[in-house]
């Protein structure tokens, strides 16, 4: 995941609409299903679809009546956990 990408599309869901973002989702998560799709461009897609997540998870945050930066903090924290685990 990347902090800049997240922040990019939690700026986009703020001037436009969750919904875009859960459509385009909705898209990639189709194109995983080709089978001639190299590891490589499945890992593109994967990281893409992982910050889009991580994106509208950042957005329900600040909808719940976070700051923009705590939510960021408390979902990059979230993360940072589940990977030590």
């Amino acid at each position: 995941m990347k902090i800049p990408i997240i922040k990019q599309l939690t700026t986009f869901i703020e001037k436009n609409d969750e919904d875009y973002v859960v459509e385009a989702l909705e898209v990639l998560e189709d194109l995983t299903e080709i089978p001639s799709l190299k590891d490589e461009e499945l890992d593109i897609i994967g990281e893409l679809i992982s910050n889009m997540y991580g994106a509208l998870e950042v957005h329900n945050e600040i909808k719940k009546g976070a700051s923009k930066k705590d939510a960021m903090n408390g979902f990059m924290k979230r993360v940072l956990g589940s990977i030590d685990k």
